[in-house]
């Protein structure tokens, strides 16, 4: 037995348990000793007395069993604080538990260890709040593990839990597993359903996990995905994706792909996109896919309308305390409430859903069976992670950024609601950087494969205190 923490995946974890190796309530407490000695600063509340309880019990036969899984902040678990990571609504507690949360439980046999910290209402890349402060990057203590789910991925990356929950609304399970090497799979939207209380917002938010491994995501995917009838535009269940990982080599073969360095108008480190193209290459040569060049890629603009939109849900959240709590918010939440207040309107609504129609149809342009592509790849982030402090990165190498540019790599597959998968591609500097692949929707079956084919061919360290590569499937 061992006193650490299991640095392989969750699978490989749930193996170990089978086979006598370790046991849930030891795993447990050398999660929560991790969690107390950790600098990540990426959990920031325990249900240590539940969690323990759920452990001696655990049933080690089901998907998850026994394994301790951090949540997101901004994903509700009852009796959990639901404070949004923002200073004037720290007095809430969820009143339930989100359907994800509850299946990867009761389905999967997960026992819910902590809760991770996120950006403040998932408004930005960067986890750092007035409420929970700063969490770090396990690769570079000062640099930022991303956001809004850069807790979860810290934490996983760090070795502190081996997987977690994530939520992608513009980017926030992609950014942060391309800043933290690990895997990061937004479904079709719909996927995983958004009950019991879902609210819809901008139509963008996919929920997921932080995981160290393919087969990982895979699992996750097959346990929480699935129709509810408390979330309507969830999808119907599919067939399980974990059993079938590593058999669409005749599928794949022949696809069309474009690889795109500026995929939705963004500005891409020229030194990391060498390496990311270097990526690419390897993996089109590995599967035998068909590059295709001089497809048009490119998208109408949508961060703004989509900002816009996005604050009034805020807005309505914080409307006893606006504006006396100003000074409580992050820079980045109060500026866009002071920028967007009023502006939302008959005018801007007709905007916002004439902007909405012309992605989509530039997105079935792109992805036409006849005349476009099958897959589009791209990076992930813009660059190597950022200081964790912020601000958000304006520019790198003397090249303007903007404070957009990580969303524009990932808005477009959010907004037109396709599958995209963050797969780590290497180091740049000591830190990990993220390869990006955009399917069509339901495909995300395909995008497993993918990744699991990098992850074959070059094996990533699982995580930041690894000394060999993890587990592999047999």
């Amino acid at each position: 037995m061992s006193d650490d923490t299991f640095q392989g995946d969750a699978v490989g974890l749930v193996e170990a348990f089978r086979a006598g190796e370790r046991s849930p309530s030891e795993e447990l407490a050398a999660t929560y000793a991790a969690i107390d000695s950790s600098d990540l600063n990426a959990v920031c509340f325990t249900d240590r007395e539940a969690a323990e309880a759920a452990a001696r019990t655990a049933d080690i036969s089901l998907p998850f069993g026994g394994v301790p899984i951090g949540v997101k902040s901004l994903t509700d678990v009852a009796g959990w604080p639901a404070d949004e990571a923002s200073v004037p609504l720290r007095h809430l507690v969820a009143a339930h538990t989100a359907t994800m949360v509850q299946r990867i439980r009761d389905l999967g046999g997960a026992v819910l260890a902590a809760q991770t910290t996120s950006s403040e209402f998932g408004g930005v890349n960067v986890t750092r709040t007035v409420l929970h402060g700063t969490t770090h990057n396990p690769w570079q203590h000062g640099r930022t593990p991303g956001g809004s789910s850069g807790g979860s991925a810290a934490a996983v990356a760090g070795g502190v839990l081996p997987i977690a929950t994530g939520g992608d609304g513009g980017g926030s399970i992609r950014i942060p597993a391309g800043f933290t090497g690990l895997v990061g799979l937004k479904g079709t939207f719909g996927r995983i359903p958004l009950g019991p209380a879902a609210q819809y917002g901008n139509l963008t938010v996919s929920t997921g996990c932080m995981a160290r491994s393919v087969r990982d995501t895979a699992r996750w995917f097959d346990v929480t995905s699935g129709h509810d009838p408390t979330d309507p535009l969830s999808l119907p269940k599919d067939a399980p994706w974990e059993p079938m990982l590593g058999t669409h080599v005749d599928a794949l073969r022949g696809l069309r792909v474009a690889v795109v360095p500026d995929w939705g108008g963004a500005t891409v480190s020229p030194v990391m996109w060498e390496l990311l193209e270097e990526a690419a290459h390897l993996l089109i040569d590995d599967v035998g896919l068909r590059r295709v060049d001089g497809v048009e890629t490119q998208l109408p603009r949508m961060g703004a309308a989509w900002s816009i939109s996005g604050m009034i849900s805020i807005a309505e959240q914080l409307k006893d305390h606006w504006p006396a709590c100003a000074d409580d918010l992050t820079p980045e939440m109060r500026a866009g409430l002071e920028l967007t207040a009023g502006r939302y309107g008959a005018d801007e609504r007709a905007k916002i859903e004439r902007r909405r129609m012309e992605v989509n149809q530039a997105m079935a342009r792109i992805f036409d069976p006849s005349e476009g592509v099958d897959l589009i790849i791209t990076a992930s982030n813009p660059d190597v992670a950022f200081d964790a402090d912020g601000p958000l990165p304006s520019e790198f190498g003397g090249v303007k950024a903007g404070q957009g540019n990580n969303g524009l790599l990932t808005f477009p597959a959010n907004l037109h609601g396709n599958p995209a998968i963050s797969v780590p591609a290497g180091f740049l500097d000591g830190l990990p950087i993220g390869l990006q692949i955009i399917g069509r929707h339901f495909t995300e079956p395909l995008l497993l494969d993918l990744a699991l084919s990098v992850e074959r061919a070059r094996p990533w360290p699982l995580t930041s205190r690894s000394t060999t590569t993890g587990a592999r499937l047999a």
